[in-house]
Parts: C-alpha cells; sequence; structure tokens
C-alpha cells in the first residue's frame, strides 16, 4: 500500500470512530433531548480546540459476542482541549456506544487523561451518560471504576475536577462525581442513584420516578448531592465555562483576574438601608454581594439547597474570591446541619486553590431542635468550623449585623486566623439574643416584679444597650474597624491587595481529622 492509501485507510477509520453507534442511535439519543458526546465536546471547548486521544482504542473481551463488535472509542471520548484558551482535559460519554457502559478499555481512556491532566496541572471534566459497569466483562469493569475512583480522589485538591451528569449515573459510577469538586445536573434528562427505581420498589417497596429518586432538582433541592441544575445541556455547558472564570488551573497556580473595570473606590449610597432598623427583620443578603462585588456579578455555587447559608464566587478588584454569606431571608440566617456543610465543602475547595475566602455575617445561631441535635448539628457545625480554622488563604469578614454565640467563633472571626475583620455600626455581638440572655439572667427578678412583660422589656433595653453592638468586640481588638458601610467595597480590595504577599501555613502532619 502507498501512503496515500494508507491515509485513506486512516481516514475511513477516523469517520468510522465519529460515527459512535451509529445514525439510528444517535437519532435516539437526540428524540431524549440529549446531545451527542462529540456535540457536548463542541459547546462545552473554545471552537476547534479539542485534540482526541484513544480514538482508535476497542474492547478486548470475547464473551456474549462482544467479540464481533469493536466500535472504535469503545463508548467514551477522551482528549483535551480549551475554556478561554485554558487546557482542560475531558471525557464524555457515549451513550449510542454500548448504552456508554464501563469496560476495561474505557476506564483505561479516562485514566490517561486524568494522569495528564496532574501532571500539566489542568483542570479534568468529565460529562456522564452512562448505563453503568458493563456486564458482559464482569469484576474487570469495576476494577475500571476503582481505578477512576482512586485517580478522583488523589487529584482532589490538586486539579479541579467537575462533572457533568448528562444522563443515567448509577450504581457505583456516581462515586466519581461524588468525589470531584462540582457536579452540573440538566433537568429531565440527568438522574444520579446508588440504585434505581425498580431496585427500591422491591426491597423497600417504595414506589418512585426516577426523577423523584435522582434527578436534577432532587439533588438540588433534597440532597445537595448535585451543585447546579439546569434547564438544558447547552445552558449547562456554558454554566461549566463560565466557572472557569474564578477558579485557577491548578493548586500552584492563581485564581484568573476578572475584568478590573469597576472602580475600586466605588461607594454605594444604598447599602445604609439594607439593614432594617428592627433587628428581627430580614433582607436579602444577595443586594449586599451585588453591591459589593465588580459589576454586580455572584457566581453563586448550590442556590437551590440551604438556602440559610449563600457560597459563590465573585470578583472583587478583579481578584477573584469565594463569598460565604448567612442569607437572613431563609431561617433567618440560622446555621443548620445542610448550611454547615455546603460552606464547609465550598470553603475547602477556595483553600485547595488559593480563592480569598470572604465572608458576610448575620447569623442568630445555630438552629435548635430535637431533629437537628440528634442528626449530628455537633458534628456537621464542627465540620464549618474546622475548614475555617484550617484554611490558609486569606479571608475576609464583614459583620452586617448578628454575630451571635458560637456561629460568631465559627464565622472566620479573628480567633480562627481571620486577616480583617470589620463590622458595621449595625452589628450586634453577643452570647445570645437579648431575649434569651435577659430570660436567662433575670428570671427570677422578672418573675416576681409586678410587671413581668415591662421588667423583660427594660432588661432588654439594658442588654442591647451594653452588647448589641460592635464596640466592645472593637475594643477588645476582636474587629480591626468599624466601618461605613458604604466604605465595605474599596476597604476589602485594599485587603487583598494588602493580602497577595500572606504567608501561613499549618503544622507538619499527614492530613487532619475532619469530623466527618
Amino acid at each position: 500500500m502507498t501512503m496515500r492509501d494508507k491515509l485513506g485507510l486512516l481516514e475511513r477509520r477516523a469517520a468510522e470512530a465519529e460515527q459512535g453507534g451509529g445514525a439510528a442511535r444517535l437519532k435516539a439519543q437526540h428524540a431524549k433531548g440529549k446531545l451527542s458526546a462529540r456535540e457536548r465536546l463542541d459547546l462545552l471547548l473554545d471552537e476547534g480546540s479539542f485534540v482526541e486521544l484513544d480514538r482508535f482504542v476497542v474492547h478486548r473481551s470475547h464473551d456474549f459476542g462482544l467479540e464481533d463488535d469493536r466500535p472504535y472509542g469503545d463508548g467514551v471520548v477522551t482528549g483535551y482541549g480549551r475554556i478561554e484558551g485554558r487546557l482542560v482535559y475531558v471525557f464524555s460519554q457515549d451513550f449510542t456506544v454500548f448504552g456508554g457502559s464501563l469496560s476495561e478499555s474505557f476506564a483505561e481512556k479516562i485514566c490517561k487523561v486524568m494522569d495528564l491532566a496532574v501532571r500539566n496541572g489542568a483542570p479534568v471534566i468529565g460529562l456522564n451518560d452512562s448505563g453503568g459497569a458493563r456486564i458482559q466483562e464482569g469484576v474487570v469493569s469495576l476494577g475500571g471504576y476503582a481505578e477512576i475512583f482512586l485517580r478522583n480522589t488523589l487529584a482532589s485538591g490538586v486539579v479541579p475536577q467537575i462533572s457533568a451528569i448528562l444522563g443515567p449515573c448509577a450504581g457505583g459510577a456516581v462515586y466519581s462525581p461524588a468525589i470531584t469538586d462540582f457536579t452540573y445536573m440538566v433537568r429531565k434528562t440527568s438522574y444520579m442513584f446508588v440504585t434505581g427505581p425498580n431496585v427500591v420498589k422491591t426491597v423497600t417497596h417504595e414506589d418512585v420516578t426516577m426523577e423523584e429518586l435522582g434527578g436534577a432538582d432532587t439533588h438540588n433541592q433534597v440532597s445537595g448531592v448535585a451543585h447546579f441544575a439546569h434547564d438544558s445541556e447547552p445552558a449547562c455547558l456554558q454554566a461549566i465555562r463560565d466557572l472557569f472564570q474564578y477558579v485557577p488551573s491548578n493548586n500552584v497556580d492563581d485564581p484568573p483576574r476578572g475584568r478590573n473595570t469597576d472602580p475600586h473606590d466605588r461607594r454605594d449610597e444604598a447599602l445604609l438601608d439594607v439593614v432594617p432598623d428592627n433587628p428581627n427583620k430580614p433582607y436579602d443578603m444577595h443586594e449586599v454581594i451585588r453591591r459589593v462585588v465588580d459589576d454586580g456579578v455572584f457566581y453563586e455555587v448550590q442556590p437551590e439547597f440551604a438556602g440559610n447559608i449563600l457560597c459563590g464566587y465573585a470578583h472583587l478588584g478583579g481578584y477573584s474570591v469565594g463569598i460565604v454569606a448567612n442569607q437572613p431571608a431563609v431561617l433567618a440566617g440560622v446555621l443548620d446541619i445542610n448550611a454547615s456543610i455546603k460552606a464547609a465543602r465550598f470553603i475547602r475547595f477556595c483553600d485547595a486553590f488559593n480563592i480569598p475566602i470572604l465572608t458576610l455575617e448575620d447569623v442568630p445561631g445555630f438552629l435548635p431542635g430535637v431533629s437537628q441535635e440528634h442528626n449530628g448539628i455537633i458534628r456537621h457545625g464542627a465540620k464549618l468550623l474546622y475548614a475555617y480554622c484550617e484554611a490558609t488563604v486569606p479571608k475576609l469578614t464583614v459583620i452586617t449585623r448578628k454575630a451571635y454565640g458560637g456561629a460568631y467563633d465559627v464565622m472566620s472571626s479573628k480567633h480562627i486566623r481571620g486577616d480583617l475583620n470589620l463590622a458595621w455600626p449595625t452589628a450586634e455581638i453577643a452570647v445570645m439574643g437579648p431575649k434569651g440572655a435577659v430570660e436567662i439572667l433575670f428570671r427570677k427578678e422578672i418573675a416576681e416584679s409586678d410587671d413581668p412583660p415591662a421588667a423583660l422589656d427594660a432588661r432588654m433595653n439594658e442588654y442591647r444597650d451594653k452588647f448589641a453592638h460592635p464596640y466592645v468586640a472593637a475594643g477588645r481588638g476582636y474587629l480591626d474597624d468599624i466601618i461605613d458601610p458604604r466604605d465595605t467595597r474599596p476597604r476589602l480590595i485594599d485587603a487583598l491587595e494588602t493580602l497577595r504577599t500572606k504567608r501561613d501555613r499549618n503544622p507538619p502532619k499527614k492530613h487532619g481529622n475532619i469530623p466527618l
């Protein structure tokens, strides 16, 4: 054969590899409202940047008739490309080939790009659409999953790992996305569960649909397994691209800078009226965030889960920051189990990838109740405390109103290595709220008075005068300053500038033992 003949053979085989499971199966994929593996990569990556690896890999199975069916690529498209010019490694599972089921060769392809990503300091993005382990390969397929899980674990905190669930993801397959940093789902077409509806019905006699058991809304609102839910695949893939405006490529690089066009000295008059005069009246902390960050843009993480705490990314003076904020509009901004877990994981990601943490605080304490105590609020609340204590990135805190009890300590206080701790004049810092404190301190006096309600009010006013302000904490040095709310943005940007060269480290150890 001449070189031209051999090139012709290469072209034919390359075209065959791009066909996946064939036209009929691609049509069925589209009929479900799903894109093909390659169409997804076209939307995710910069145009023309994808370089495929292992396109001619085939499976090695000889059982159940598979020896006569060896499609190129074996059900997963792998390689690398660019997002806004930055290198990323990708794998995209192809449901049109054996239902996207994982074989030994399939797993080896994924492991190769994961190894390359760690070696070259680039993120890994996995597009999941798979029927699970390839049953015909037995334990070899299970071993392939374990090889992936190991790499997920070793890559954790080294390079960002992103999972998009764009179809079924069941059984052992769910544990790879669970280890990754962020999970995106699409409503009505993506599902995650360890055991499907049929098995659930057989074992527990519960009748549940796939959507109810493991759909996008379930995992974004109820379980907290996923971080984002979108109505379409293009929207989901664009959201992944947007994330890379804020996160670095690895644990050594600095986070990307924003456009930096919003004036650093911008003051916002509206901040004077955000916090109500009545300390028991709610307000939306989103309003504070939007008025402080660059261009009012906030990339919120897990917006539908544990709404009493807000987490997400923004730019501040061009610097990427991770924001953790109590939300007075939901459960008064109280800390509970779900909020603690949500924020702790977010903080640990920021710390692993050199992203400064801004805490906006208005917290009345931890949520009381039998259910919370029995389900381990002590242990779960300790996760949030541990995450803040452990973090060595720049940590900025602004107390807008309440900072009561142990929640004051937990929310990046000066005592746990907060770098800059500011308060608005509306801040209230004390062991507990006025009513609860007075009922404990003056219970007998109030009960024996001629007018208990009036006695209670009088003591509450006295308590407010002594503690419902930030000046006691400032007098102790627990606050670095009490500021005009309009100066919040300039002061925070100045702090980020001064903390660029921060040096802090934890004692040498293999790793800590976070209260999981």
